[in-house]
This record gives C-alpha cells, sequence and structure tokens, in this order.
C-alpha cells in the first residue's frame, strides 16, 4: 500500500515594515487607518526573472508619495528597500514572473487628525506566468468615462488607497463591454487610464498628458519617455481632448505591471499597433536578470 503524502501549499509571506513574516503576524485591519480613512498610498511593482524591476523608480515615488501625505519616512534607505523586495521574492518562491504590492500608511491613533506620522508598510507578493512583459494579442477596446472627474490636487499623482473613480469606472467599462475607461479632470482632459498611463503616437511622435493635469505619474510612464527618448523618438506631455484622441495613428497605456497594452479602438476609430510592438521589445531587452 503506497504511503500517503501530504504536500501543503506553501503558506504566502508578507513584509511588514520591511520584516518578513506570515499572515498571523499583519496589522490589526480594524486600527488600520488605510481601512478606516484611506490613509495612505501604493505601489504595484513588476518581478522578471525574479528580480523586481525599475526600483529606482519606484523608490522615487515612494519618497514623493510619503511628503506629499505627510508620513514620515526617514527611518529607511534605497539599499534596504531593495534587499527587501527581494527577500519577499525569495520568500515566496518567485524566480521568474511575479507582482508586488506594498501599501504604505500612517501608524494607528486618532480619527481624521492622526495622533502619529510614523510609517507602517506592507508587502505582499504573488506569481506571474511572464518573465518579460507581453503585448496583448488582441487591442484594447475602450471610451471615456463619463460619470465621475478626476480632481487636481497635490494627491493626484500618486497611488492613492482612497480610489473610489477608478474602481466605478472600471465598473463601468465592464458594463459597456470595454477593456479600460479613460479618465477626464475638471477642465475635461483625458488623462489615465483606470489602471494606466496614456501615449497617443502620431507621425512616429509620441504625446502623454501632463502630470499638472492630474494622471498617477506612473513608473512605467517615466520609463517609457526615457527609452523612447533614447531611441530618437520626440515625445510631448500636454493636454489631450477627445479630437486628439481621433486624429492618433495608435494608441497605447502603460503600468508597472503589464508594460504596454495597445488599443485597438476608442469609439469609431481603429488604431495600429507598431510603436507598441517596438516599444516593448526594447523594454524586454533592458531587464534586469
Amino acid at each position: 500500500m503506497e504511503r500517503f503524502k501530504w504536500n501543503p501549499e506553501p503558506r504566502p509571506k508578507f513584509l511588514v515594515n520591511g520584516q518578513i513574516t506570515g499572515a498571523a503576524n499583519l496589522p490589526p485591519a480594524i486600527e488600520n487607518r488605510a481601512f478606516l480613512y484611506g490613509d495612505g498610498f501604493f505601489e504595484s511593482v513588476r518581478v522578471c526573472f525574479g528580480k523586481p524591476q525599475l526600483t529606482p523608480f519606484h523608490w522615487n515615488r515612494i519618497q514623493s508619495s510619503l511628503k506629499a501625505h505627510k508620513i514620515d519616512g526617514d527611518a529607511w534607505d534605497q539599499s534596504r528597500f531593495e534587499h527587501a523586495l527581494l527577500s519577499l521574492c525569495e520568500a515566496n518562491g518567485i524566480h521568474q514572473g511575479g507582482r508586488l504590492r506594498l501599501t504604505f500608511f500612517r501608524e494607528s491613533g486618532g480619527r481624521y487628525t492622526p495622533l502619529s506620522n510614523q510609517l507602517i508598510w506592507i508587502g505582499e507578493a504573488e506569481k506571474l506566468e511572464d518573465s518579460e512583459y507581453v503585448l496583448n494579442e488582441q487591442g484594447l477596446a475602450v471610451d471615456v468615462y463619463p460619470e465621475m472627474k478626476k480632481s487636481q490636487d497635490p494627491l493626484s499623482n500618486f497611488k492613492n488607497i482612497s480610489a473610489s473613480i477608478y474602481v466605478h469606472a472600471g465598473l463601468w467599462a465592464q458594463e459597456q463591454a470595454l477593456e479600460d475607461a479613460l479618465l477626464t479632470n475638471s477642465a475635461n482632459q483625458i488623462i489615465e487610464s483606470t489602471r494606466s498611463n496614456l501615449f497617443l503616437v502620431s507621425n512616429r511622435v509620441l504625446y502623454t498628458p501632463g502630470l499638472d493635469g492630474g494622471p498617477v505619474g506612473g513608473v512605467m510612464r517615466a520609463a517609457i519617455i526615457n527609452l523612447a527618448l533614447r531611441e530618437g523618438y520626440k515625445v510631448y506631455e500636454c493636454n489631450i481632448s477627445p479630437q486628439e484622441m481621433l486624429r492618433a495613428d495608435e494608441l497605447f497605456l502603460t503600468n508597472a505591471i503589464r508594460g504596454i497594452q495597445w488599443v485597438s479602438r476608442y469609439r469609431t476609430k481603429r488604431y495600429f499597433n507598431a510603436t507598441s510592438k517596438e516599444l516593448i521589445q526594447l523594454l524586454n531587452a533592458s531587464i534586469t536578470q
């Protein structure tokens, strides 16, 4: 008779303030200011070949986010941050593709006015099938979400935990049988999608909404701008209107996890994807292994 072999699934490991721990040691939600007040922000980090990508970009945005949210994050540095992310990947057996979610919030205490500005941060990890960025085979269909406008304020450029507009825009896109929805600001400028930054291509010139319009200052947005400039593209940050959308040759979206996703349809307009293909090949060539 064959002996029974028990092969339990490995339990996920987390980062809490840079230390690897199990689920039992996560901060209690009932006291968590992220849960109670949406008092914080998050980062999504792509892992390729077991290594977190674009960490200098993420580190810089985290520092800007902490300053904007008035959270004290002075007790760490970039080297310790990068080491913690690698430890999180190793603890969860991520040796190829993966995704890290890092959530930053203020220490518990107080009501709307906090008692402390000390930082607490949590990291969680999941495996992804692909170790490189993969361009979508079928282009996305998108349209402008009409029911809410994104405000332009000192926190607009960050990935804030309080994200109701993105949730409702995503639900609207689902109801309209679209793959994503585009958001506008109070000036009716198109600034981003529910999960990505926006790029238009006309005559091999790239256009993307400027940060003063209120989009998230995406890590992949910055990486693609730098990459395109190195390859001789012209890149302009400018206001985007529906008319510019309809005049563009190509349209693509960028975020840290997916890299580049090309859009095939916006209303009656159909788009090509030659630039998206070229840029994602260059992006994969730049991956740190």
